[in-house]
């Protein structure tokens, strides 16, 4: 019996995941100028050409890198239908707190987008935080609890898009110097969204 080792070939889904989390990691630990295509070829045992088949351009693979993050935040962050959002709020947070920490590097790369010098990126970017406001303004216009305690739409949105700024900026933070615990971030964050709405 031979002991060579047999490896599994990874399906092109598998495969693509795989890049992209290379690419996180790059993308989380250097500047989008400074990362090289070749790097996550290496790092990812393929060849370049193999990761051109997947992705044509750097531009294209840092888009899907930010469309990726963006899209695991949507799906965890969505609201429960007929549940009044403050009583979703602390564990939503909660969960998308668990996000933050368990895949910092994605989190991170996605943040670094809007810096990217890229506009095709950075367009992706911002329709990836268009896409989490208006998830949250449907949760709450979906509240009948909430609907006679909200501000005019145009404040509202406005409110909702500071607090999104305040959460990254809080995250961010917290990833480099966790001084509170998750408990305490959360309960910073869900307190500064229910006072902007209050307000």
């Amino acid at each position: 019996m031979s002991g060579e080792r047999t490896r599994r070939r990874l399906s092109t889904q598998e495969r693509r995941e795989q890049l992209l989390s290379v690419g996180a990691k790059l993308f989380a630990e250097d500047p989008y100028g400074d990362v090289w295509i070749e790097q996550v070829a290496e790092i990812a045992g393929v060849s370049r050409g193999l990761l051109y088949h997947y992705f044509p351009t750097k531009r294209d693979f840092f888009a899907a890198v930010v469309q990726r993050e963006s899209a695991r935040m949507l799906r965890l962050t969505a609201a429960v239908p007929g549940v009044p959002v403050r009583e979703q709020l602390g564990a939503g947070l909660d969960t998308f707190l668990e996000y933050v920490a368990t895949h910092a590097q994605g989190f991170r790369a996605f943040h670094r987008a809007e810096s990217a010098g890229d506009p095709a990126v950075r367009t992706v970017y911002r329709e990836g935080l268009a896409a989490h406001e208006e998830q949250i303004l449907a949760a709450l216009a979906a509240d009948p609890r909430m609907a006679d305690r909200l501000p005019e739409p145009a404040a509202l949105r406005l409110a909702v898009r500071g607090w999104l700024a305040f959460l990254v900026a809080v995250c961010l933070d917290w990833l480099d110097a966790p001084e509170l615990s998750r408990a305490q971030v959360r309960d910073l964050c869900a307190r500064a969204l229910l006072g902007a709405l209050d307000a």
